[in-house]
């Protein structure tokens, strides 16, 4: 049995109490309940919880359990991302263009990305975006030897990343992180490719093995730039990061294996989007400079 919602004295919390990621949330669910034309006691039987639970999530008072949120969510046959503030369900047409992609293979949703940049004038030059170069993938990958090497062959500058961010912030990549927190880093990061967009048509440039994972910069280096994949298995990864005398990776975590592994893993789908890849492991460097020199020259049309 439900409870009767509650008076305006038993809501009557005074706001400056009340937190404001709360009261954005009660107000998701508000609007998402009148989307769908339900009162407030039809959602509350329909997610098996009682009445006053919901009035007080609505108002902002209620900070509920995750489960409930599910209930609640389920109730209203919408995501739990849409009641948590998803951009995607802002406005129908956010809604309209999500219904449309939600069922496309990832070959269909890449088309649609490039179209989409295109479309709005993020892809840059055709020519130029072919002529430079980023080579992504985790620490140890061989990013700056191979890259060096393939620099030199091509008559292309090389770039490393991480050191124009250095430049930007004034200090160390630790640094920047340690001082100014992630989303500073990924501010000099943007900045950072920007600049090296907007200098060199045509450059080889290593970039930091997490820079997938900013969304906003990936896209900036997949419109701009040809992108290959230096793949390898994580005992590789681990073994060559070690035989350069950089032990972070093992002193960071006695786990430090199977980290490598979950975040190889997390990142595989996006390093997957480069528009080549090439298998580093099992290889000496001279045998993966050659498969990445083939695989290149041939993208760019350039005799062997």
């Amino acid at each position: 049995m439900t409870t009767p919602e509650p008076t305006s004295m038993e809501t009557s919390e005074p706001a400056a109490k009340r937190s404001p990621f709360l009261e954005a949330l009660g107000e998701r669910v508000r609007t998402l309940r009148s989307r769908k034309g339900m009162t407030r006691r039809a959602v509350a039987v329909a997610a098996d919880v009682s009445e006053r639970h919901l009035a007080n999530l609505e108002y902002g008072t209620g900070n509920v359990s995750v489960l409930v949120l599910l209930q609640v969510a389920n109730a209203l046959q919408c995501s739990l991302a849409e009641l948590l503030g998803d951009v995607t369900t802002t406005s129908p047409e956010w809604l309209l263009i999500r219904e449309l992609l939600s069922k496309r293979s990832e070959a269909d949703l890449r088309r649609a990305r490039v179209q989409l940049s295109d479309l709005f004038g993020e892809g840059g030059n055709a020519q130029e975006r072919k002529n430079r170069i980023a080579l992504i993938g985790l620490r140890g990958a061989g990013k700056t030897s191979l890259g060096q090497r393939l620099a030199d062959d091509l008559g292309f500058p090389f770039i490393e990343l991480s050191r124009e961010i250095e430049q930007f912030a004034g200090c160390q990549i630790s640094e920047i992180h340690n001082l100014y927190g992630a989303n500073a880093y990924r501010r000099y990061e943007r900045r950072a490719l920007e600049e090296a967009i907007q200098i060199y048509p045509e450059v080889v440039v290593a970039t930091p093995g997490g820079l997938v994972s900013e969304s906003a910069n990936f896209n900036l280096l997949l419109s701009h730039c040809t992108t290959v994949w230096l793949q390898a298995d994580a005992a590789d990864h681990m073994g060559r990061v070690a035989a350069q005398g950089d032990m972070r990776p093992m002193a960071a975590s006695r786990e430090a294996m199977e980290d490598l592994k979950r975040i190889l893993e997390g990142r595989a789908a996006f390093y997957s989007k480069a528009d080549l890849a090439i298998n580093t492991s099992g290889r000496s460097e001279d045998q993966a400079f050659t498969a990445l020199r083939t695989s290149v020259r041939q993208h760019l049309q350039m005799p062997g």
